[in-house]
Formats: C-alpha cells, sequence, structure tokens
C-alpha cells in the first residue's frame, strides 16, 4: 500500500467526512470536504501512529492537513529524515 493509499484509508476513517473519500482528488480541499480542527486532530494521531512519525509544531497548521498530497508530502519527508536521521 503507498503512502497515498494508507493516507486515504485513514482520511476515510478518522476524517469524519460528509463525503466518500474514494470520490475526492488527491489534491481536493480537505477542509471544503467538511473536515473539521477536531477531525483534523484524530487524523494527525491516526496518521502519526500508522507511520510511526511525529509532525513537528511548525507543521501543524490547516496547509498540512489540506488535502491527501499535501499530507503525504509531509509524511514522506518526516519518514525520510528520520530514516536520515
Amino acid at each position: 500500500m503507498s503512502a497515498v493509499e494508507a493516507i486515504r484509508s485513514i482520511v476515510a476513517k478518522h476524517g469524519k467526512l460528509p463525503v466518500d473519500v474514494a470520490t475526492l482528488q488527491d489534491d481536493a480541499d480537505l477542509y471544503a470536504a467538511g473536515l473539521s480542527s477536531f477531525a483534523s486532530v484524530q487524523l494527525m494521531l491516526a496518521i502519526e501512529e500508522h507511520f510511526d512519525i511525529e509532525f513537528p509544531e511548525d507543521r501543524l497548521n490547516r496547509k498540512t492537513f489540506s488535502s491527501i498530497k499535501a499530507i503525504a508530502e509531509v509524511v514522506t519527508e518526516l519518514s525520510e529524515d528520520q530514516q536520515a536521521a
């Protein structure tokens, strides 16, 4: 399962969106699709657990969780940083 597929699955489970995540493009605005602030925190925790990463404080913002694509880019970057450490 690719990172995007895993994130899509996590968004479907924890994002509590009123739309089917399968109908969203990777770059679709998750907040416009109904992602709440509370759900974004639940989403963040689930992503951290799944990928064994921790979002640094400077990444805890609306932009990071704006789309599946944005989340995947940050997850990839954090995973690579962690492997290099």
